[in-house]
């Protein structure tokens, strides 16, 4: 009968909604199926999903969220919606509040714009709390002690990197280099090498199955299939574990570099806490193969995977949807 508190983790890939009192209720691609010639949105999520790359001129399968942020204000509100109505969150006389995840660096226009989206989509109150900070509550940090924690949250759109204590964010850096942009240095990577043009569905594939980010990690291949740039033919191809790996190099210097840059900044007395508990990696880029054991050697510091990466911000919402009432009285709430 009444409205649910609610946290939302609204990522480039994902969305996860976590209820509270039932815990995550749902997990889908932040996809949206549209058809140009009507504006009518035809399939959301996992349905929206498997169109990518398959659907007819007048229908395009496009992902609303861009680097972590709103770049299409009309179609993300008609997802949350979508995604709100699913869960069956409103009550008959009240609307749930909602506790939303952003990147550390998002500015107050693309702040508000996430407020907006989420109140049009039928949320009475809306707070919005940064993401590594949730992450890190999830992945079963304990934050608020007056002790250094790190954690590195590798999403779909942004890497956001973060040191933490006293339950707030010490030093902090988001870049827009994450899972998106390691499937389309492989895409383009293979187009370039081969020429062959393959879907994004397929560099993720690859990605998965045989990608490896530390040299000498993994010796594996897999066979794929694109269409011949040359012959515009289809063509079968083989791909190893090396050849993803030199695919994904500048990507991942990027992340190194901003995990150093967050290193460098953090006060020395936290900085020796790091040493003695490690980086805690989240969000789905911690399942690519051998990033732990690279950042391990780069930053010289213990690195750990937590242990549901994925679910590390829906969970963190969750714990802190049962604080909510303490959060609201303070600055959260924008």
């Amino acid at each position: 009968m009444f409205g649910r508190d609610i946290g939302i983790d609204l990522g480039t890939a994902n969305v996860l909604i976590h209820v509270k009192g039932k815990g995550i209720v749902l997990d889908e691609p932040s996809v949206v199926a549209i058809d140009t010639t009507t504006n009518r949105v035809l399939a959301v999520g996992d349905e929206a999903f498997r169109m990518v790359g398959r659907t007819p001129g007048n229908i395009v399968a496009i992902r609303p969220l861009r680097d972590g942020v709103i770049a299409d204000f009309d179609t993300t509100e008609s997802m949350l919606k979508y995604f709100l109505n699913k869960v069956r969150v409103n009550g008959l006389l009240t609307k749930p509040r909602i506790l939303i995840c952003c990147p550390t660096n998002i500015t107050s226009v693309e702040q508000k714009a996430i407020r907006e989206a989420a109140e049009k989509s039928g949320g009475k109150n809306v707070y919005l709390e940064e993401e590594p900070k949730v992450a890190a509550i999830g992945a079963g940090m304990d934050i608020y002690q007056p002790s250094g924690n790190m954690v590195v949250d590798i999403g779909g759109g942004t890497t956001d990197v973060a040191v933490l204590s006293m339950g707030d964010i010490v030093t902090a850096s988001s870049i827009k280099v994450a899972g998106d942009r390691f499937d389309s240095d492989i895409l383009n990577y293979i187009k370039k090498k081969y020429k062959l043009l393959i879907g994004e569905r397929t560099a993720e594939d690859i990605k998965i199955n045989v990608g490896t980010v530390f040299p000498g990690g993994r010796q594996e291949e897999m066979d794929i299939r694109g269409r011949d740039m040359v012959t515009g033919l289809p063509r079968t191809l083989t791909v190893k574990s090396e050849e993803v790996r030199e695919s994904l190099e500048e990507s991942i210097y990027h992340i190194v570099q901003a995990s150093k840059n967050v290193l460098e900044k953090t006060p020395p007395e936290l900085s020796a806490d790091i040493i003695d508990r490690g980086i805690i990696l989240t969000g789905g880029g911690a399942y690519l193969h051998g990033i732990e054991q690279l950042l391990m050697d780069e930053l010289k510091v213990p690195v750990l995977v937590a242990e549901d990466p994925m679910h590390s911000v829906a969970k963190g919402t969750g714990i802190l949807l049962e604080n909510l009432d303490r959060i609201a009285g303070r600055k959260m709430k924008i």
